[in-house]
């Protein structure tokens, strides 16, 4: 056989066509329709036991109507606990004193604890410290029962007078932050310490307000308010039951 017929054959002999899978049309829809049902059979069971647990809470409604009552009582009970809770933290407050030799022996951060905690005995409820690092010179915010907004200061010295004294820098961070930053309208430096006399006029010139160990002793030990202390205290913002 020549390769010519060779080629021939070849040419003629055709490959069997691939067969090519046939796609059911309806196999995706009753997938489709098995999903459905299944969502409606648990729907049908989930409505059948609401109804179900309705209708035996109806023929039992005593049990609503107690269940109802231990959650009154409930409430009732803890609002008594807190308000009993506040009545203890106000006697506390009241009866709060410091003596200086208490004040001394703190460390600085309970130091501005207790200044917090003599405003708060004042009656400023909203009195925080706040002190740390980056407090731009306030350790103690609080808003006084007149609505003045009061700014303060700490400056602790474990040894009392025998420390290094409160100087004009000290009051100069308060001068620049207190009233532009913290919105101070009682701008205040408190200290178990000395306060130089250039602080002392510095503060004077710049209606600023230096608690030193004497006028802090007074304080901390009777039931005075800080600004029935202090001299040149701003006028009431807003007036009150006290003003």
């Amino acid at each position: 056989m020549s390769p010519r017929t060779r080629r021939g054959r070849a040419a003629t002999t055709r490959r069997p066509a691939a067969r090519r899978r046939t796609r059911i049309p309806g196999r995706g829809r009753q997938r489709a329709d098995d999903r459905l049902l299944g969502l409606l059979v648990v729907a049908a069971f989930a409505v059948a036991l609401v109804v179900t647990v309705v209708n035996w809470l109806l023929a039992h409604w005593w049990i609503l109507a107690v269940v109802g009552a231990l959650a009154v009582l409930a409430g009732c009970g803890r609002l008594h606990h807190r308000r009993q809770e506040a009545r203890w933290e106000a006697v506390r407050a009241q009866s709060l004193r410091y003596g200086l030799s208490q004040l001394d022996a703190l460390h600085h951060a309970r130091f501005e604890d207790a200044v917090r905690d003599l405003m708060r005995r004042d009656g400023c409820q909203d009195a925080t410290r706040v002190g740390g690092g980056g407090d731009l010179g306030a350790d103690v915010k609080a808003t006084d029962p007149y609505g003045r907004r009061w700014v303060i200061q700490c400056k602790h010295r474990r040894n009392g007078l025998a420390g290094s004294a409160v100087g004009t820098p000290d009051l100069q961070v308060l001068n620049g932050t207190a009233r532009q930053v913290h919105g101070a309208d009682v701008a205040v430096i408190v200290t178990n310490g000395r306060v130089t006399a250039p602080a002392v006029t510095f503060a004077k010139q710049q209606r600023l307000h230096v608690v030193d160990r004497h006028t802090l002793g007074v304080w901390a030990s009777g039931s005075r308010p800080l600004w029935e202390l202090l001299r040149a205290v701003p006028p009431p913002r807003k007036p009150t039951a006290l003003s």
